[in-house]
C-alpha cells in the first residue's frame, strides 16, 4: 500500500513544532482497542517512545502483570485486588503494625511485606536496606498516581520485577556504566579513576531505585517507562548523560566524597533538559 504523503507531511510538520507525539498516541491508541492486549508490541511501544500520560497508568498495569491483557477481564481482576489490599490493611491494623497515622508509603510497605512473608516481628525494628529501596520508589509512584490500591500495585509489581526479572542485570550495571563512558569522554573517566570516585557514584540511588528522588517526576516516569517494559539497560544512559551533563561541575571537584555528594543532589532545573537527551529510541534490553 502506498503511503499518504500528506500524513508523512503531517508527522514531519507535528515533530517539527514539538507535537512529535501526536502520531505515537494514535498508534497507541489503536493497540489499545484490540480485545485481547499484544503484551509484545507495547513493550516495543514503550522503549521508542515515551507513554501518554493518559494512558501511563493502564500500561504500566498490563506490562506489569497486574491486569491481564483480556480487556474483559480488567474490571474483576482490579475488584479482586482491591479486596485483597483490603484484607491485608485490616490484619495489619488488628496486629497494630500500621494505624490511621501512619504514613502512606510506611503502609505500603508494611502490606508488601505481609504479602512476601518477610513481615518483622516487631514494627520498631530498623528498616533493612531493601526496605529503603521499597520506600524511595513507593514515595515516587506515590505523586505519580492518584489512587493508592492502583499505586500499591504497581509499586509492589515495579519492586518484584527489579528484584526478579532484573536480580543478576542490576548488579552488572556500574561495570556497564564504565565502558559507556569510556566511549563518551575517556577523559571524564580518567578524572573520576583519579579521584577514587568511580567505586562511591550512588550506584544504590541510580540504580537500585531506578532514580527515585534523584529525578522530577517528567524525566523519572519517561525512564521507569523503558525499566517496565524490558530494559534495565536504561539506567546507564541516564547515569552517562547526568555524568556528562555535569562534566564541567564534576572536574573542578577533586574528591570521591564531594563528587558523591553532588551526584546525590544534582540541581532538578537541569534534569527536563538531560530527559530529552538521555533516552536512546531503542535502548537495548537487559
Amino acid at each position: 500500500m502506498a503511503e499518504d504523503p500528506q500524513r508523512n507531511f503531517r508527522s514531519v510538520y507535528y515533530e517539527k513544532v514539538g507535537f512529535r507525539g501526536v502520531e505515537e498516541k494514535k498508534s497507541l491508541e489503536i493497540l489499545l482497542k484490540d480485545d485481547r492486549l499484544d503484551i509484545e508490541k507495547l513493550c516495543t511501544f514503550s522503549q521508542r517512545f515515551p507513554l501518554p500520560s493518559m494512558y501511563r497508568i493502564l500500561v504500566w498495569k498490563v506490562l506489569l502483570g497486574i491486569l491481564p491483557p483480556h480487556h474483559e477481564s480488567h474490571g474483576f481482576v482490579m475488584r479482586c485486588r482491591k479486596e485483597q489490599y483490603k484484607d491485608v490493611h485490616h490484619a495489619l491494623q488488628v496486629i497494630r503494625f500500621i494505624k490511621d497515622s501512619t504514613p502512606q508509603v510506611e503502609v505500603f510497605l508494611r502490606i508488601y511485606q505481609l504479602e512476601s512473608g518477610k513481615l518483622p516481628r516487631n514494627p520498631s525494628l530498623s528498616s533493612e536496606a531493601e526496605d529503603e529501596v521499597f520506600l524511595a520508589i513507593a514515595k515516587a509512584m506515590e505523586e505519580m498516581v492518584e489512587d493508592h490500591i492502583d499505586c500499591y500495585w504497581l509499586i509492589s509489581s515495579f519492586v518484584n520485577q527489579l528484584n526478579n526479572k532484573y536480580k543478576d542485570s542490576i548488579p552488572q550495571l556500574p561495570k556497564l556504566l564504565e565502558q559507556y563512558l569510556s566511549l563518551e569522554d575517556s577523559g571524564l573517566l580518567t578524572h573520576l579513576k583519579l579521584c577514587s570516585a568511580m567505586d562511591h557514584l550512588p550506584y544504590n540511588l541510580w540504580f537500585r531505585k531506578c532514580f527515585a528522588g534523584c529525578l522530577p517526576e517528567s524525566s523519572l516516569q519517561r525512564v521507569w517507562d523503558k525499566v517496565i517494559s524490558g530494559s534495565c539497560k536504561i539506567l546507564v544512559f541516564v547515569a552517562v548523560e547526568i555524568l556528562l551533563t555535569f562534566k564541567m561541575k564534576l572536574m573542578a571537584l577533586n574528591s570521591a566524597g564531594k563528587i558523591q555528594q553532588f551526584l546525590e543532589n544534582i540541581p532538578q532545573d537541569n534534569t527536563d533538559a538531560i530527559s530529552e537527551t538521555m533516552l536512546p529510541a531503542d535502548p537495548p534490553s537487559m
